[in-house]
């Protein structure tokens, strides 16, 4: 019994020591504002983004580079242009819907970006179709039903296919072509771009202190790496569209 007391008291006397030194810490640290998000991460999804480097703006001769003007028709048969984007950070990609390559892969990719933010209405996806003759609104819109896709503000276009090749080739510089010896009849890049709620295509610099302006769609995020080594930019791509987000 007198060794039991014993260890009550020692117990007792450790939780008088942590309490006189760290609880005025902690007081003094809420009465000085001092918590930060990083303290508490239940309600924030901020804690994604592991740098607080901004993003580089793209610029031309010395220009920063907007999205050229567009407008196309969406899987809803509404008419959709850049405008419609203004206020919201959004991906942009090139794909079509009979793909059996790369174009599932992108778009999985980005269905687990929409699942992972599907609580912030500031962001969206404009998906343009290279083979617009095919991918109609009834296509478009059966497309969106199998790949789940729910943001209000994801906008699979279709139109002209002269202007989407002009917006892909000039405007974005994400190679794009179709031809019989390609296959399914068309090639693309396979990358993202990233533009900010005023419009403006964003980047990160890498290490060499140059402008890394497409983030690799075509690498599946849960497989971290292709068959040729090529490392996912999808995790990336959400910690850089979470960025945008909150500026």
């Amino acid at each position: 019994m007198k060794l039991r007391n014993n260890s009550y008291i020692g117990i007792s006397l450790i939780i008088l020591i942590f309490g006189s030194i760290f609880i005025p810490k902690i007081i003094d640290r809420i009465q000085n504002n001092d918590i930060v998000r990083s303290d508490s991460r239940s309600s924030k999804i901020d804690h994604l983004i592991t740098d607080s480097e901004p993003l580089a703006f793209l610029e031309i001769d010395g220009n920063k580079k907007k999205v050229p003007s567009f407008n196309f028709t969406n899987q809803n048969g509404k008419r959709i242009s850049n405008n419609d984007f203004l206020g919201k950070a959004y991906v942009v990609e090139f794909f079509f819907t009979t793909c059996t390559t790369i174009c599932p892969i992108m778009n999985n990719n980005l269905i687990q970006i929409q699942n992972n933010l599907k609580n912030y209405k500031d962001f969206g996806i404009a998906s343009f179709s290279i083979n617009p003759e095919y991918d109609t609104v009834e296509i478009l819109k059966k497309y969106e039903t199998e790949y789940g896709i729910t943001n209000q503000s994801w906008h699979l276009l279709t139109g002209d296919k002269e202007k989407i090749y002009d917006l892909a080739n000039n405007g974005f510089n994400l190679y794009t072509a179709s031809g019989s010896a390609f296959v399914d009849g068309f090639e693309h890049s396979g990358y993202f771009a990233l533009i900010d709620k005023q419009g403006y295509i964003r980047c990160r610099i890498d290490e060499l202190g140059n402008p890394k302006i497409y983030y690799r769609g075509y690498v599946d995020v849960k497989d971290k790496y292709d068959i040729d080594g090529e490392e996912e930019e999808i995790s990336m791509l959400q910690e850089d569209l979470l960025k945008l987000i909150n500026e």
